[in-house]
């Protein structure tokens, strides 16, 4: 049976003993250090919505300015990216979706949000107002359950859902088979000749099931701290 939440000790020593690149990964990185949780499942959802397609700086930048503009001066979190151990998301205020429907689509424009994340943004809220989405609903559903009630939402797709499973939720065996860093950190740290595709992923992950959160979390921070022959 598959855990329901991240056991590092226990996953690091599986890993380990599982396979030979991915113990050398760890040796390379080090301690287990991803920061798991915003507190707030619509916080998270919000954060990743305004994040997509582009950067780090200037998500942050909108995410400030819709503070402000939503509930007065105060401070959000740095651009830190979310695979680093220092990475301080889950702090801040942020509107409630109850908040963010009460406010025009000019308020939300002026932040810096595209009409696209501002019907998107909105969609998620009036999901969370309603009670078709729920932190403790979260809680109850499996995997693919979150997958499909996240995708339901205007601008989630698979890819924002797996991220939320795996840093929000802390479940334990998601592998995003289309992450382009999974992809681009295997192909380095495996000898490949191309980017692995999904089947070929999948193979490669195999060995470290049920715990693929967590050489995913390795893999991603290999890019930091390891040469690109490493």
């Amino acid at each position: 049976m598959t855990p329901r939440r991240i056991d590092p000790d226990a996953a690091v020593r599986h890993l380990r003993a599982a396979d030979p690149v991915m113990a050398r990964i760890i040796e390379a990185v080090g301690p287990f250090g991803m920061r798991i949780g915003d507190g707030d499942p619509f916080r998270a959802l919000a954060r990743a919505i305004v994040a997509q397609q582009i950067s780090g700086p200037a998500a942050a930048s909108i995410l400030a300015r819709l503070t402000a503009r939503l509930l007065g001066p105060g401070a959000v979190a740095p651009a830190v990216r979310r695979t680093d151990p220092s990475w301080d998301g889950a702090t801040g205020p942020f509107p409630t979706p109850a908040q963010l429907l009460s406010v025009g689509d000019a308020e939300l424009a002026a932040a810096g949000l595209s009409r696209q994340k501002i019907l998107a943004l909105r969609d998620l809220a009036r999901q969370f107002v309603e009670g078709e989405l729920a932190a403790a609903r979260f809680e109850e559903w499996d995997d693919e359950t979150v997958i499909a009630r996240l995708t339901r939402v205007r601008g989630i797709g698979r890819w924002t859902a797996e991220m939320f499973l795996m840093f929000h939720l802390g479940r334990p065996d998601v592998l995003p088979v289309d992450d382009l860093g999974i992809r681009r950190a295997v192909r380095r740290r495996y000898g490949l000749q191309e980017l692995p595709r999904p089947a070929e992923l999948r193979a490669i992950a195999a060995p470290w099931r049920p715990w693929a959160t967590v050489a995913c979390w390795y893999l991603w921070r290999s890019e930091a701290v390891m040469p690109p022959g490493g």
